[in-house]
């Protein structure tokens, strides 16, 4: 099994040498013209060459294929649904507090989360779907644009939470939930940003791995203050 492996990988990936090789051989037995020889191999040399470079990118483009896909399942898995790491899930424990115009925003953001959770299920049902029949990289583009607008949508109500959760005290159960959504967030978008950069580079993608955004940790506690104290504030 071992030694077909290697003659499969020698016969795919070496073929020019080998050819070269037996060229050399009838030259030897058959003694042609050493010019004649030397434009043959030339040529075999120049396109294997190029011939082992297609292939390398393209295993560089299936590696980064499937490192999209592993973090478009990431992204669903743990930021989405029922995760207790979704923001969504976060903004949720706001009830708690007695502030009806917080309540406002929340169920804005609850009805919000029903589209997004929709979107983010069929994009892992196409995702998976056309990986199991091998156009994942067909669609690589498509796919890592549809994956940079969910995130960059989702993080919009990132933000939102954060600029409330400055201005007025949060339960410190929901401050310890959201730092640690942070923690895992960012690390996801570190190697997001990542992803981006090497399939510029593999690719010429246009999205810019910065306009990703990392999410800003909560700082320690202040004073219970509600919307309404800090609008009579100003």
């Amino acid at each position: 099994m071992y030694i077909l492996r290697a003659l499969r990988t020698i016969v795919v990936w070496g073929w020019s040498p080998i050819l070269i090789m037996v060229l050399a051989i009838v030259w030897i037995l058959n003694e042609w013209e050493l010019w004649l020889l030397a434009t043959v191999m030339g040529i075999i040399l120049v396109i294997g060459l190029i011939t082992a470079v297609v292939r390398s990118s393209e295993r560089r483009l299936e590696t980064l294929s499937m490192r999209l896909k592993q973090l478009s399942g990431h992204f669903s898995r743990r930021f989405t649904g029922t995760s207790s790491l979704s923001i969504y899930a976060i903004i949720d424990t706001l009830f708690n507090l007695d502030d009806p115009q917080l309540w406002d925003w929340a169920r804005a953001c609850d009805m919000t989360a029903r589209v997004f959770n929709t979107w983010c299920d069929s994009f892992g049902d196409r995702i998976e779907s056309d990986a199991r029949t091998g156009r994942f990289r067909v669609y690589l583009r498509s796919y890592m644009n549809e994956l940079w607008l969910l995130n960059n949508h989702y993080f919009e109500f990132v933000e939102q939470f954060y600029e409330i959760a400055e201005k007025i005290e949060v339960p410190p159960a929901t401050k310890d939930q959201y730092n640690r959504f942070t923690v895992e967030y960012n690390s996801f978008v570190q190697n997001f940003r990542d992803c981006i950069a090497e399939l510029r580079r593999a690719a010429g993608t246009e999205i810019e791995p910065p306009s990703v955004h990392l999410a800003r940790e909560l700082p320690g506690s202040k004073p219970i203050r509600t919307f309404q104290d800090e609008e009579s504030h100003f």
